[in-house]
């Protein structure tokens, strides 16, 4: 850890111990789960957490430590995986899980607005009543000031759309300490810069979200879903992309390989599953156009030969088939136990996504690792986990080679070094590479906005 100006750093804890009381917590354990993410990093903790309730003493931390030059690293829930979460230059870490409260809901507008530390589960139980659910998911019951930091997705963004398209307004503490409003409650605006998409996607180093002011959506009148499997990725790839071009409205399109189904399957204890390239859909709507979908679809996947249907339409069928999707993080570290995966996060035109997987496939297999793979194939967007025993030097260099050759070939084929994960440390120079000199302009704006550098310094790119 790189402590922060130690008289500085005095200063901010003595005022905000008046401030917060036992609020604020510098006990090592506290630090060290505060300093790290759900990725491969190492732990760097800050100095000290602070766990505030309202905007206001938001504002007074960081008015504290913008008079005393101590760096601020925002928290939400420590699901984020690019190293977000690191306090390089030590300083305070604003933990706002505290700040949980569902402010407003308009159920005649669907819209509704909610504190930062406000969990997506969290969120749709407590809309369960009113007819509307929050779509996006990620993965993870990842806060909502998270995922807005991040510019989060997840399996329902080929309808949904990203945590970009749901944002309408953000409530703001500047790196001054000022606290500020963006956006409104209209559907639309052309009303001045757009402040608010800013912030989403700025990882913490613009200011801090305290409040989110989200777009909801109607509970679809019925939901089924549908698990076929494939004799190559190649072939679920090409029902994906037709699927896709002929505008059949689904809601998740999700691929497995063969690797990542027979972990789940292992782990899941999952029954009449193959271990072979699989596609998970859902579709959402009435139940003429679900049956409608469910037609188009389905002969969309046997002219690509699918087979092993399996259909579900009430929610304890869908879930059991959703199993696999959502344990397979956890069903690789089983099925590797002692290695750390490392979670890449690619996004590509999806009529190249074939190409890509089958490259990182390729790959994997030249430098001999074990790589189960996931993707949000509807919107182009794959993770390769990249397992790797870290006490094996070889394999470390191996998997960062993996990494490395994967994103270079992302970046030919038109796309991104990351889809939804962010940039955070480890993947800064990848920015570089994909937006040039773009990125000069990013810096400009954060001198302009945090001229002191003590926003999640250290994160997205280098000052």
């Amino acid at each position: 850890m790189v402590a922060a100006n130690e008289v500085g750093l005095k200063s901010v804890v003595n005022e905000l111990s008046v401030l917060l009381g036992d609020r604020l917590q510098r006990s090592r354990v506290v630090c060290e789960q505060h300093g790290q993410g759900e990725g491969s990093s190492a732990v760097m903790p800050p100095d000290a957490v602070a766990f505030p309730h309202t905007n206001d003493e938001v504002a007074a931390i960081v008015q504290a430590c913008h008079r005393h030059r101590v760096a601020v690293i925002p928290y939400g829930a420590g699901t984020s995986l690019e190293g977000h979460l690191l306090a390089l230059e030590g300083g305070v870490c604003i933990d706002l899980s505290q700040m949980n409260s569902v402010l407003e809901v308009c159920p005649e507008d669907m819209d509704c607005r909610v504190q930062a530390g406000v969990t997506r589960e969290q969120l749709n139980t407590e809309l369960r009543h009113t007819g509307l659910f929050f779509p996006v998911d990620p993965g993870a019951n990842a806060s909502l000031g998270g995922m807005t930091s991040t510019r989060a997705s997840g399996t329902t963004t080929v309808r949904y759309g990203s945590m970009q398209s749901n944002v309408m307004g953000l409530t703001i503490v500047t790196p001054q300490g000022e606290i500020i409003r963006t956006g409104s409650r209209a559907r639309k605006s052309a009303a001045g810069y757009d402040l608010t998409h800013l912030y989403v996607g700025a990882e913490g180093t613009l200011g801090v979200i305290t409040e989110v002011q989200l777009r909801l959506h109607p509970i679809p009148e019925q939901m089924r879903a549908a698990v076929c499997s494939f004799a190559s990725v190649g072939e679920a790839v090409q029902a994906v992309i037709e699927v896709m071009q002929c505008g059949i409205g689904v809601a998740r399109i999700e691929l497995l390989n063969a690797l990542q189904m027979q972990a789940c399957i292992r782990y899941s204890k999952l029954d009449g599953f193959e271990a072979a390239p699989t596609l998970f859909f859902e579709f959402h709507g009435s139940e003429t156009v679900v049956n409608e979908q469910i037609s188009a679809v389905e002969g969309v996947v046997e002219a690509h030969g699918g087979s092993g249907f399996r259909w579900a339409a009430d929610m304890e069928h869908r879930n059991a088939l959703w199993a696999a999707r959502h344990n397979a993080y956890f069903a690789a570290k089983a099925m590797w136990p002692g290695h750390e995966g490392m979670a890449t996060d690619l996004c590509v035109p999806i009529s190249a996504l074939a190409e890509s997987i089958d490259f990182a496939e390729r790959k994997a297999l030249e430098l001999k690792l074990s790589c189960p793979v996931v993707g949000h194939v509807g919107d182009g967007n794959f993770h390769m986990l990249i397992m790797f025993d870290r006490s094996d030097q070889s394999q470390c260099e191996r998997a960062a080679t993996l990494s490395k050759a994967m994103v270079e070939q992302a970046l030919a084929v038109g796309g991104t070094c990351t889809g939804e994960h962010g940039i955070g440390v480890g993947k800064k120079a990848y920015l570089l590479q994909e937006h040039g000199n773009a990125v000069e302009l990013m810096r400009v704006l954060k001198r302009a906005l945090d001229p002191d550098n003590l926003m999640n310094p250290g994160k997205v790119f280098d000052l």
